[in-house]
């Protein structure tokens, strides 16, 4: 009678951790990206997550991103409401992304109380090298006019990539 009840109870546990990890499986990458505008000249990091459950509890989800300059993670946050289908994190303006070079990103999301419900991890490979970007935006304003840090007088344009990036 106790080796049924203790193979019963063996059986049972590989069950419920498998319960566990379903239940804690809030959302998903549904893609990941870097974007490089050229007209403003900056670049970032993009990153989906697709919603697993429904309706999507409140809280926070909140993106470390791996700085290319080096130095502390980029944050990027976004308030969870429950009718939201996809979940976008955009991280702030980035400089020295290399082509070529994995770069990490954790995502933490939490619920209403703050506490971590789920946290997801990936690695993103630049294929484009930021010094294709120059500088300073090639255009200022809302009507996007030229920018005089760029484009000079007597015809001199300066499109000089960012300097002082890591090696």
């Amino acid at each position: 009678m106790i080796r049924k009840v203790v193979a019963l109870c063996l059986t049972l546990v590989p069950l419920t951790a498998c319960q566990r990890e379903t239940e804690n499986k809030i959302a998903e990458f549904s893609g990941h990206i870097f974007v490089f505008n050229y007209r403003l000249s900056k670049a970032n990091y993009v990153v989906t997550l697709r919603p697993l459950e429904q309706p999507l509890r409140p809280g926070t989800a909140t993106a470390y991103f791996d700085n290319p300059r080096g130095g502390d993670p980029l944050v990027a946050r976004q308030t969870l409401y429950p009718n939201m289908t996809k979940i976008v994190l955009e991280s702030p303006d980035l400089q020295c992304v290399k082509e070529g070079k994995a770069y990490h990103i954790r995502v933490e999301i939490a619920g209403s109380d703050g506490r971590v419900r789920q946290t997801l991890e990936t690695d993103l490979v630049a294929t484009i090298d930021q010094s294709v970007l120059p500088a300073n935006s090639l255009v200022v304003g809302p009507a996007y006019d030229l920018n005089p840090q760029v484009f000079k007088p007597n015809d001199a344009v300066d499109l000089s990539p960012v300097q002082g990036c890591p090696a």
